[in-house]
């Protein structure tokens, strides 16, 4: 196994009880989490070991799948013994949009290129090509480090592997592979690859056709929660796991991450933040924003897609901005809060990554406005947790333009990055929507065993599945619009096109 794996693990010895487990997989960017649910929704165990993102050129982002398989192995021994002999069924997640060349067997041909890749930016004008009609039915913005677009970089810059490869996975689905032997995939990760008729829920042969690009090397697409094969004797002995579970297809992380926190009706809208930021609705019919400002997916479960507006800089900003000005995160909050709202007068833009939604701009770039002599690293601070707060906004307004219906009803509040009461309080008085802070750990493996749940009917039904727990807290109530929080939302507004030349 990879030296590089770091394992972690969490335990819960007094809900450790013999019953039927489901056991949730979720392969991350950087790390594997690996949970035991119990039917009744209880999480019994959870573990998680780390594994490289390389970097061999400038924009480039690489895994070695190995890497992933040795992280795998190490996560789920972490697990307790007596628990993973009970395992009734497994359920994968796993990060979106990266691709995995492998030979017939499953052996990877050269490092998954994953989704923060940008070297097939040089490629995307390949897309023009397309009409109109099809570039709706993508139903999302041509952007690098997607499928489709990674392909086309391979096609041209690598074409002996390009011809060698008999498969094109995404990350789960490799790993998949690994545990049954078996190829597939499933509708919320395909949907993801720029090769997707999200409208018609299929490849879009036409499109491939179009980009002079391969389809016998595509997996046969299955339902999320379809039973796709079963674990391999050989691998279950090595991951200390019963022979002959049952593996179903599973989902991408976003997906799986919204059925574990039980996002299931449409009109709903959750915000995750983390190192970037997430906001997703459900639609019970395909909704195409006409600018392609946000992405339109397939979801885990059957006739229901999500629209999603990516932050991509949210806790990576403020954790760049921490890191810059030597603060620690209580720091953070006891110097930032004392700093009056809008910052007197500085404004902080979060770009240090490039933008995608609204702006889909990956050449966008960070900056602080209205420097005096008077503001403190406090102002910098605030003007920082202000600057993503405003980004979340802007998504947000994306977002709504999508729905049948925008009613303020209050958002669901999630992710490891939300968790300062005050920082809860300053979102909601910038999206001005009340906030339901909700306590779903890893959202993404536990929406995984829910999927084998599904599909093994130990559940009937998502609604049927296991609950989850809101805040004590209770609700977050914005305070009304105050005047120099609005004066920063318009500055912001006005600054991004005479910055970066267009809007």
């Amino acid at each position: 196994m990879s030296g590089t794996a770091v394992p972690h693990l969490m335990t819960n010895p007094k809900k450790l009880t013999e019953q039927n487990m489901l056991l949730g997989i979720d392969l991350g960017t950087g790390s594997v989490k690996v949970l035991l649910l119990s039917v009744d929704g209880q999480v019994l165990a959870e573990a998680s070991s780390a594994y490289p993102v390389r970097s061999p050129h400038p924009g480039w982002a690489e895994t070695d799948p190995m890497d992933w398989w040795n992280a795998v192995a190490i996560a789920i021994h972490q697990l307790p013994e007596q628990e993973r002999s009970q395992v009734q069924a497994i359920g994968l997640s796993g990060q979106m949009h990266g691709v995995v060349l492998a030979a017939e067997s499953g052996e990877p041909l050269y490092p998954a290129i994953l989704w923060a890749d940008t070297r097939s930016s040089g490629v995307l004008d390949r897309y023009q090509v397309l009409t109109a009609e099809q570039q709706q039915r993508l139903a999302n913005p041509i952007t690098a480090g997607m499928a489709g677009s990674t392909l086309l970089w391979v096609k041209q810059y690598n074409s002996a592997l390009y011809a060698d490869a008999r498969w094109m996975l995404q990350p789960k689905d490799w790993l998949r592979l690994k545990l049954t032997g078996t190829v597939a995939t499933e509708p919320s990760d395909a949907s993801g690859t720029l090769l997707y008729d999200v409208l018609a829920d299929d490849w879009a042969y036409e499109v491939l056709e179009a980009l002079h690009l391969r389809t016998d090397w595509l997996p046969s697409v299955v339902p999320s929660s379809q039973i796709a094969g079963a674990l391999i004797p050989d691998v279950a002995n090595q991951l200390g796991l019963p022979t002959h579970v049952p593996v179903v297809a599973g989902a991408s992380d976003t997906a799986a991450a919204a059925l574990g926190s039980r996002l299931l009706q449409p009109g709903l809208i959750q915000l995750t933040v983390g190192s970037g930021a997430q906001i997703i609705t459900l639609q019970s019919q395909p909704v195409v924003e006409p600018q392609r400002r946000t992405h339109l997916f397939r979801s885990a479960l059957p006739d229901q897609w999500y629209t999603l507006a990516a932050i991509q800089n949210a806790g990576l900003a403020l954790e760049w901005v921490r890191s810059m000005l030597g603060l620690t995160w209580a720091e953070v909050y006891a110097e930032a809060f004392q700093v009056p709202m809008g910052c007197d007068g500085l404004t902080f833009l979060p770009y240090l990554t490039g933008d995608r939604t609204p702006h889909l701009n990956p050449h966008a770039r960070g900056a602080w406005v209205g420097l005096s002599l008077h503001h403190t690293r406090a102002h910098l601070m605030r003007s920082a947790l202000e600057g993503v707060a405003f980004s979340l906004r802007q998504g947000l307004d994306i977002v709504w333009q999508t729905m049948p219906s925008a009613d303020l009803q209050p958002i669901r509040l999630a992710g490891g990055g939300t968790q300062e009461k005050r920082w809860q309080q300053l979102i909601a008085d910038i999206l001005q929507v009340p906030l339901w802070p909700i306590e779903v750990p890893a959202a993404s493996a536990r929406g995984a065993a829910i999927l084998a749940g599904l599909g093994t009917g130990l559940y009937s039904s998502a609604e049927a599945g296991p609950q989850v727990l809101g805040s004590s807290e209770g609700l977050v109530t914005p305070n009304p619009s105050h005047a120099e929080l609005e004066r920063a939302w318009q500055t912001i507004d006005a600054l991004y096109a005479p910055i970066f030349g267009f809007s």
